[in-house]
């Protein structure tokens, strides 16, 4: 191998090329930003050390910030203005759904989800709804279940009846005594018999079969008690609703009844699969709150006041009310 040797002159010229390379990097603007970057970007992540697991950290931190855009969404759905009960509720919900979240996550369940965050919670929730399905009960289950929960699968009552009705708007402080009155006029007489008595009323001069609920919905839930303590064949009353009073002659009542097994079975089937559902998703959902440090801020209605919807906002959370 031949090796030759450098002239003195030849290294002393490029030790000073090599100098003037290294000089020239080192005035590079771009060599600077790089430096710089390198030190804010260590700076901060020092000062500011991320939690070791990244997404998986067990604390969920709500800030007042926070609880105002919750109650904010529940604005953009065209609500009144939440309570304090309602925000805690809205607190309770997005916590929820914060731990359903980071739990999908940790399955897999957010890989190649255009909408990660608000369905992972969802297949959270069907998880535990698969589970309760697969436990198919048997009929001795299914009779206890009835027995202990009997009154939930109770049938109205249904009433038929007609009214005669006295508007307070057209006899005002009057009107009772009109109906009064009228009562005593109409005694002993059948429907077909009392002829044009009473004022023209803007829904039903006769209904059948109808609930409870539904003339508590209609006249009022005071017309709808008294409507079922009423006896057959003879004009009652008079009865208060919120139109008005009413002479009422009832044609059949049917008090209402508890069905048997057989005739429900389905109905229990479907209703003990919803129990183990909600027992199920509410355990799980505990254990896993257990696993998890919630810090949120104490709600106030002060928290709440001068609450504004900006033009375009939509729910990027769904809410509910509680």
């Amino acid at each position: 191998m031949n090796v030759f040797p450098i002239a003195p002159e030849a290294s002393s010229a490029i030790k000073r090329e090599n100098g003037d390379g290294w000089r020239r990097l080192l005035r590079e603007p771009l060599l600077h930003f790089l430096v710089v970057g390198a030190a804010l970007f260590g700076g901060y992540h020092y000062l500011n050390p991320t939690p070791e697991g990244g997404a998986d950290t067990k604390e969920i931190v709500l800030t007042k910030d926070d609880v105002r855009q919750l109650a904010i969404s529940w604005l953009a759905q065209g609500r009144s203005a939440p309570t304090v009960e309602q925000v805690k509720g809205l607190v309770d919900q997005k916590v929820t759904q914060e731990i359903l979240f980071r739990e999908a996550v940790n399955l897999g369940l957010d890989r190649d989800d255009e909408v990660v965050k608000r369905r992972l919670a969802q297949k959270m929730d069907f998880l535990a709804a698969d589970v309760a399905a697969l436990q198919e009960p048997t009929s001795d289950q299914l009779q206890k279940w009835f027995d202990a929960n009997a009154a939930s699968f109770a049938l109205p009552a249904h009433a038929s009846f007609r009214h005669l009705y006295f508007s307070s708007d057209r006899h005002g402080k009057e009107t009772r005594g009109t109906a009064d009155a009228a009562l005593a006029l109409v005694a002993g007489k059948s429907p077909d018999e009392v002829g044009a008595v009473g004022d023209p009323f803007m829904f039903q001069n006769h209904y059948g079969d109808a609930t409870p609920e539904q003339m508590a919905k209609e006249f009022g839930p005071d017309f709808s008690k008294a409507l079922f303590q009423l006896t057959l064949g003879k004009w009652e009353g008079p009865v208060q609703s919120g139109y008005g009073w009413h002479l009422v002659w009832i044609d059949a009542i049917d008090p209402g009844r508890v069905p048997t097994f057989a005739e429900v079975e389905p109905n229990v089937k479907a209703g003990w699969i919803d129990e183990q559902y909600r027992t199920i998703k509410a355990s799980a959902l505990d254990e896993l709150r257990g696993q998890y440090s919630v810090v949120v801020p104490v709600i106030e209605a002060s928290d709440l006041e001068g609450l504004q919807v900006p033009p375009g906002t939509s729910s990027e959370f769904e809410v509910s009310a509680q």
